[in-house]
């Protein structure tokens, strides 16, 4: 077990793997918990303060971030953050609300017309990309805390929309030239490219007599090329279509925005450590050269430069919302009334995201009665009680912006099995 150590004065030391000496120095009051995961001790007398160079490596991206800090010969730290994804969806909840309450019989809300893109400072971003950006600074300093990083490594992906794009629809890559030529190069509009593309035929019966539609997988008014299709008036009429919606390009559009800003802000926040771009043509040289398997943390630590290095335990970090703001539900209950969204924030000593422990498993809380009911899971989405009483729950941790756990093996509870599968380390699976 790894150790983190912090001096009396807040400088991250180098970790220790020696709990007999970490457990004399808790004993004798020379060092105190500041954080029971990673298992980090502070202490409270002085103490050298020599430290080697430690480099983290960072696998940026959209959907996972790789974190690993090692030396040349063991890796320190490592773990997998997942960046939010909700904010999106939050902020369509949000606007739908505030339209629907200028047309109820409430308080008049004006539209704030100042509030768009034109008005705001320059380089401002879309709130679904600078909350992935603050993850990745979350990310990075929380392991700042605990270590001595002397050198920062990040790998900034960029994407090549339009040859992800001919590899999904099996066509060759665009070439020189090729690449000024979009999709409907050569037609006037969306509908003349979608009956040229379908042979001016239904997609459904594959009738071409009639009047044809291009319509889109929900029967809407196309906007779209990629998500156009021809159906006949026959099949229009009876709504006898169902396509396969179309694939969203939707993360590697985000690490094209982010990666340039990434950069600059964390040259702005990190002034005293020495900060290095890099791409990911390299960490596959540098992976596929020491045979190691395709993942974030290790594609984290051939970034980092050390892809030798001793591995360490992985850790799974989620960072979830600090606050819910919304004072009513979307859905409407029988009478016409809207019922309370904020529950208060404790129940029975609990509240959301704390870490408890159920047994002989630590998870944390992500649904909560006022009954006294708990759903309780772990960070990788695996359910440990979908509803458990208060009084089989202790408190491990409080709640905290950034959730980490340390990754194990996890196996399917089954149905009114309790805790029985729940978790499971490698000991467990073997016995």
């Amino acid at each position: 077990m790894t150790v983190y150590v912090i001096s009396k004065n807040g400088q991250p030391l180098m970790p220790t793997t020696d709990c007999r000496k970490v457990r004399l120095l808790l004993k004798a009051n020379k060092a105190k918990v500041v954080r029971r995961t990673p298992f980090t001790i502070q202490l409270t007398g002085t103490s050298k303060t020599y430290t080697q160079p430690v480099v983290l490596g960072i696998d940026a991206g959209s959907k996972h971030v790789g974190i690993s800090a090692s030396t040349e010969k063991k890796e320190l730290f490592a773990a997998e953050l997942t960046p939010r994804n909700d904010v999106v969806k939050l902020m369509d909840a949000r606007r739908a609300f505030r339209c629907a309450r200028r047309n109820r019989k409430t308080r008049y809300r004006k539209p704030r017309f100042n509030n768009r893109v034109r008005s705001k400072h320059k380089g401002w971003l879309a709130p679904s990309v600078e909350v992935k950006i603050h993850n990745h600074i979350q990310g990075i300093k929380m392991v700042m805390n605990i270590l001595p990083i002397s050198k920062l490594i990040v790998e900034t992906a960029e994407f090549d929309l339009q040859a992800l794009k001919a590899e999904a629809n099996g066509q060759p890559k665009p070439v020189g030239i090729q690449y000024q030529y979009g999709e409907m190069y050569g037609f006037y509009n969306t509908r003349q490219y979608a009956l040229w593309r379908d042979g001016y035929k239904c997609r459904c019966c594959g009738s071409a007599v009639g009047k044809l539609y291009v319509v889109t997988a929900e029967g809407k008014a196309t906007v779209s090329p990629e998500d156009s299709y021809v159906v006949c008036e026959k099949c229009f009429k009876a709504r006898n279509f169902h396509f396969k919606k179309r694939r969203f390009w939707t993360h590697p559009t985000f690490m094209g925005i982010m990666r340039k800003t990434l950069m600059e802000r964390l040259k702005a926040e990190l002034p005293n450590i020495v900060i290095e771009e890099t791409t990911g043509a390299e960490t596959k040289m540098l992976r596929e050269a020491s045979g190691m398997d395709k993942s974030h943390v290790n594609d984290a630590r051939c970034i980092a430069g050390h892809p030798k290095a001793k591995p360490a335990q992985e850790y799974i970090i989620k960072p979830v919302r600090r606050h819910n703001r919304q004072v009513h539900k979307a859905t409407i209950c029988k009478g016409g009334y809207r019922k309370l969204n904020q529950s208060p924030k404790y129940v029975f000593g609990f509240q959301l995201f704390d870490k408890v422990k159920l047994g002989d498993a630590e998870c944390f809380i992500f649904g909560r009665r006022a009954s006294g009911s708990f759903d309780v899971q772990h960070l990788n989405g695996s359910k440990v009680s979908a509803s458990v009483t208060y009084k089989k729950l202790k408190l491990v941790e409080k709640r905290n912006n950034l959730l980490i756990e340390e990754a194990r093996h996890f196996l399917p509870m089954p149905e009114g099995r309790g805790l029985r599968g729940a978790i499971t380390d490698d000991k467990a699976r073997i016995a």
